[in-house]
C-alpha cells in the first residue's frame, strides 16, 4: 500500500462554553487552520469527512450544518457519528483508496445538551435505558469490578487525575488544568461510587481536524508528513453485562493490530509517548494494560513507579489528556493531533524531548465498547 502521513493539524482551545461560536464557527476555525498548518488551499483538498451526533448537536442529520463549513461544496463527503478517532480512521480508508487529500474534522457543543440524557439514549432502550444507567454510572460500574478483581484502590486512580491535570496546565488548550493532590481528589463530591468528581473529565466544547495526505501528495504541505505506520479498531459486546469489565479484548486485539501494521514488537521500549482516551481516571491503568503496556491489573503500578509522567520513558497523556479537556465525538481526535504535534516537537511546555513514535487512542460506547487505536511515526 502507498503510504499515509498527517499533513496538516488544528484544534481550538476545550472551554466550559462557547457561546459566542457555533457547531458551524467551530468547524470553519479548524478547517482553515488545518489547511494553513499544511500549507495548502480549500481546493487542494479531495475528500473530507465530517465527525458529529444528533444527540449532542440537538438536529438530525447533524453533518448537514456543517458541511459548507468544512469546505466541502462540490467535494466528495462522507460523515460519521462516532468518535473522532473513528472518523480519521475512516479517512485513512478514503486515502487509501485514492483520494490525496482527507480532511477529517469533528466539534462538539456539550454545553447545549445534557449528557446524563444524551448517554443514557446509547444503552438498549427496553432492558437498561429505562434504569437511568448512563455514561457515568457505567463507567462506575466498570471501575468498581477493576478495583474488586485486581485489589485496586480509589487512590490508585486519583494519582491518575493528579497526574494529568498538572500535566494540563502547560497545556494552553486544556479546559481544566488543576494543580491537585489525591487528597483532593478522594475529597471532591462523590457522583457514582467510587467515581468522584475529580475523577471525571468535564464536558467541553470544541474542534479539531487533520489532513491525511498520501505519500506522492505530502509533498505538497509545507509540514513534515507525520506517517501513518498502523490503525485498527475492534468492537466489544453491546451488552456491558455481557463483557468483563475489568478486561478489554477490543482494545486488545485493536492494538495487536496496529502493532503487527506498525512493526512494534515492544510497545513500551518501540513508543516514546501516548496519547489515550481516559474519560474516568480509571480507564488510564486500564487501558494501558489492554494496549500491552502492562500485566492485567497492574496498570496503576506504571504511575507509582513513574514510568507514565512527563520525566518517565513513556509519559501518557503529557496534555492533560481527555480528564482535561472532553469535546464529546472531538477527544479521540485530538489525541491524534496532539501525537501529531510531540513528533514535530511542536508541543512548547508539555513536549516529550526527542519523541518518534506515537500511539494515539479513541472510544466508543460504554465503557469503552469500541476501541481504535493509531501508531504514528516520524519514520515511513
Amino acid at each position: 500500500m502507498e503510504p499515509i502521513a498527517i499533513t496538516g493539524v488544528s484544534q481550538t482551545p476545550y472551554r466550559e462554553r462557547m457561546i459566542d461560536k457555533t457547531a458551524y464557527d467551530l468547524v470553519y476555525e479548524v478547517t482553515r487552520d488545518a489547511l494553513a498548518d499544511a500549507g495548502l488551499g480549500i481546493h487542494d483538498i479531495d475528500n473530507v469527512i465530517t465527525v458529529s451526533n444528533d444527540f449532542v448537536d440537538g438536529r438530525t442529520i447533524s453533518s448537514m450544518a456543517v458541511g459548507e463549513a468544512a469546505g466541502a461544496h462540490d467535494k466528495n463527503i462522507s460523515t460519521v457519528e462516532g468518535d473522532g478517532a473513528f472518523g480519521a480512521f475512516y479517512g485513512a480508508m478514503r486515502a487509501l483508496s485514492g483520494f490525496d487529500t482527507t480532511l477529517v474534522v469533528a466539534h462538539g457543543k456539550g454545553s447545549e445538551g445534557d449528557m446524563g440524557l444524551i448517554t443514557n439514549a446509547m444503552f438498549d432502550p427496553v432492558y437498561q435505558r429505562h434504569l437511568g444507567i448512563d455514561a457515568l454510572t457505567a463507567a462506575a460500574l466498570q471501575a468498581d469490578v477493576y478495583m474488586t478483581r485486581y485489589g485496586l484502590t480509589e487512590e490508585d486512580f486519583a494519582e491518575v487525575s493528579v497526574k494529568n491535570h498538572q500535566n494540563a496546565r502547560n497545556n494552553p488548550l486544556a479546559h481544566l488544568p488543576l494543580d491537585i493532590t489525591v487528597s483532593d481528589v478522594m475529597k471532591s463530591e462523590r457522583l457514582s461510587d467510587p467515581i468522584k468528581r475529580l475523577d471525571c473529565s468535564p464536558i467541553s466544547d470544541g474542534a479539531a481536524a487533520i489532513i491525511i495526505s498520501t505519500g506522492r501528495a505530502s509533498s505538497r504541505s509545507r509540514t513534515r508528513p507525520i506517517w501513518i505506520r498502523g490503525v485498527a479498531h475492534c468492537s466489544d459486546a453491546y451488552f456491558p453485562g455481557d463483557r468483563n469489565l475489568a478486561d478489554s479484548p477490543a482494545l486488545r486485539r485493536a492494538a495487536k493490530r496496529a502493532y503487527a501494521m506498525a512493526g512494534i514488537t515492544n510497545p513500551l521500549k518501540n513508543i516514546d509517548v501516548v496519547e489515550l482516551y481516559d474519560a474516568f481516571s480509571y480507564m488510564e491503568p486500564l487501558w494501558l494494560e489492554g494496549m500491552g503496556f502492562s500485566e492485567p491489573g497492574s496498570g496503576a503500578r506504571l504511575l507509582k513507579d513513574g514510568v507514565t509522567r512527563m520525566d518517565g520513558i513513556l509519559p501518557v497523556n503529557p496534555s492533560g489528556g481527555v480528564l482535561s479537556a472532553h469535546a464529546l465525538m472531538v477527544a479521540g481526535l485530538s489525541r491524534i493531533v496532539e501525537c501529531v504535534l510531540q513528533l514535530r516537537g511542536e508541543a512548547r511546555e508539555h513536549q516529550v524531548p526527542g519523541a518518534e513514535t506515537a500511539l494515539a487512542q479513541g472510544i466508543n460506547g460504554p465503557c469503552g465498547q469500541s476501541h481504535c487505536v493509531w501508531i504514528l511515526s516520524v519514520n515511513q
